[in-house]
């Protein structure tokens, strides 16, 4: 980094995309959708979380175009294409919430603060508000107009699909389910984990770059960084599921313990698991060091957020 600059204030950073963010999730989700199905994809998507996911796009695709994107309703150029990647991995981070919380899965009845989506609205259609939202998020990156050129839309389609599916989310849920009761080792864990969680913040690193067109160093390093960061998260996810409590978390605490799940602190310990975080941190800032991009404080706040982060 570049000792002109400043450090970065992550709080208006952060107002300033998400801002953009609600807005078109607001304007563009559950539209027209008959039957209430749209109340439910709207129930899943908006008034909650963290969009660490949009976040990560907006963050990459600054670093490698090598600019702020200024406010704005009508961002243009590879700016409209990373607001359609970024809304359109948080319609997928959504839609794997609402399946992942039924009850032929993690069967749980608190996301966000608030019940879940098939405890509000019924299986049925909590299950077609998933399946809506995944397709809905494909739909975004590929606009009819020229807002977005085709060579980014099959790129950006390709690497969500990828993160999103049996290489990635699904493929990492199903070794999940299938690993209840078992004692993984640490190598299983993290692949596990790498795929279940990791694959799609990740992806959200690489689609942010895509819209900015990376050099191949920049692409590598970013690529590396959002492998670290993303097996940052879950590990922390797996700490918080320990010390915190279902209030601050917004969801059910002691759940991964309760159902027999292997974690990172049942297989290491808690100070082990905290100290493989930071470590994680340092493979993810030490990758932003090696990138070659001018300004990559946005990525490095964030990834300081994720580890140190308390819900």
């Amino acid at each position: 980094m570049p000792p002109a600059l400043v450090p970065l204030d992550l709080l208006p950073w952060s107002r300033h995309h998400l801002e953009r963010v609600e807005r078109a999730l607001s304007l563009w989700v559950g539209d027209g959708a008959p039957a209430g199905l749209g109340d439910a994809m709207r129930y899943a998507v908006l008034d909650g979380g963290k969009r660490l996911r949009p976040l990560l796009v907006w963050a990459a695709f600054e670093a490698v175009q090598g600019m702020p994107v200024p406010p704005g309703d009508a961002p243009q150029g590879g700016a409209a294409a990373a607001l359609r990647a970024a809304c359109a991995v948080e319609l997928i981070h959504a839609y794997s919430l609402v399946h992942d919380d039924m009850p032929c899965m993690d069967n749980d009845v608190l996301r966000r603060g608030k019940p879940t989506v098939h405890v509000q609205f019924g299986e049925a259609q909590a299950l077609l508000a998933g399946d809506a939202l995944q397709a809905f998020a494909f739909e975004l990156l590929t606009p009819e107009d020229p807002l977005v050129p085709a060579d980014v839309q099959a790129r950006l389609c390709r690497q969500l699909a990828r993160a999103a599916g049996s290489a990635g989310m699904a493929g990492g849920q199903a070794i999940d389910l299938a690993s209840v009761g078992l004692a993984l080792t640490e190598d299983q864990l993290r692949h596990m984990h790498r795929l279940k969680t990791g694959a799609l913040l990740q992806a959200s690193v690489m689609m942010g770059a895509a819209c900015a067109h990376p050099g191949p160093v920049a692409q590598a390093a970013l690529s590396d960084y959002g492998a670290a960061l993303g097996l940052a998260f879950q590990v922390v996810d797996d700490i918080l599921d320990v010390v915190a409590d279902s209030a601050t978390l917004g969801k059910t605490a002691g759940k991964d313990a309760a159902s027999d799940k292997p974690t990172y602190v049942s297989l290491l310990g808690l100070d082990r698991a905290q100290a493989y975080a930071r470590a994680l941190l340092a493979q993810a800032q030490a990758a932003l060091q090696a990138s070659g991009l001018d300004d990559t404080r946005a990525l490095a706040a964030l990834a300081d957020m994720v580890v140190n982060r308390s819900h």
